[in-house]
């Protein structure tokens, strides 16, 4: 095998596991420790990877500022999953505040099919838009600055609101979780006030979002790991993130 079709190899790799060893790398390709070490030193030259003792991770990847719109049919799959566990999370009588997220938006139609009592507060036309021949359900919509591209109310007027609510769950999206660095992130900053202050209104507080989200990060930091109580992803995460959110005494559901 050319050198070239081994790193290729190897990242393709760390796409799947997020990290490798250098030991388990050798024994896969048949080839020296040093060998292994002088590719990773390469990949992470170019920006690809981040060598650790032993091994390396992933580089962590940027979210960046897609309009909301051109989202809402990426990833059913997973989304379709983040639903139906947020669906089992949901009690009779809650108060819910599902956020602007694509995911949310998904959970909001998988809602109109459930017989609970439930008061939806949202900043999201589209999620408000769900519930017009649900009867079960109270819809209360955020006002304030409509922002086009997220699809969405945002800024200062909706965070005043956001205050005067008593919340049971909030269910908040997120650009990227970094459980090492301990934030997490969005990439809009008017967004990122408002996920903010719906985390501080709210009894329990919930991020959701897909598995990649764990290795990426946003520009806007919202959230502290210490200010959620769970974080809902579609499939189990490596053992080191877990560990690593247990210490901040955050659950997480998959």
């Amino acid at each position: 095998m050319f050198m070239e079709e081994r790193l290729d190899e190897i990242l393709e790799i760390m796409k799947d596991e997020k990290k490798v060893l250098v030991k388990d790398l050798s024994e896969k390709f048949n080839v020296s420790e040093s060998m292994i070490r002088k590719d990773l030193q390469r990949l992470e030259k170019e920006g690809k990877i981040k060598r650790t003792y032993g091994g390396a991770i992933l580089e962590r990847e940027s979210s960046y500022d897609e309009k909301t719109t051109s989202r809402v049919f990426v990833d059913l799959e997973s989304k379709s999953r983040l639903g139906e566990l947020v669906l089992d999370i949901i009690e009779e009588n809650d108060v819910i505040f599902l956020d602007i997220s694509t995911t949310n938006h998904t959970i909001a139609n998988m809602l109109n099919y459930t017989k609970k009592n439930l008061t939806v507060i949202t900043n999201m036309n589209r999620i408000a838009m769900e519930f017009d021949r649900t009867p079960n359900i109270d819809v209360i919509l955020i006002g304030g600055h409509y922002n086009k591209k997220l699809g969405g109310i945002v800024g200062s007027e909706a965070v005043e609101q956001i205050k005067k609510f008593k919340i049971t769950k909030a269910f908040v999206g997120a650009g990227g979780i970094n459980v090492e660095e301990n934030f997490i992130s969005n990439f809009n900053y008017d967004e990122a006030s408002v996920k903010s202050e719906v985390l501080k209104s709210s009894k329990k507080r919930y991020i959701v979002a897909n598995y990649e989200k764990l290795y990426k990060d946003g520009p806007y930091k919202f959230a502290t790991l210490e200010d959620i109580d769970y974080i809902v992803v579609e499939k189990e995460p490596e053992n080191d993130v877990k560990k690593a959110l247990l210490n901040f005494e955050v659950e997480v559901i998959y």
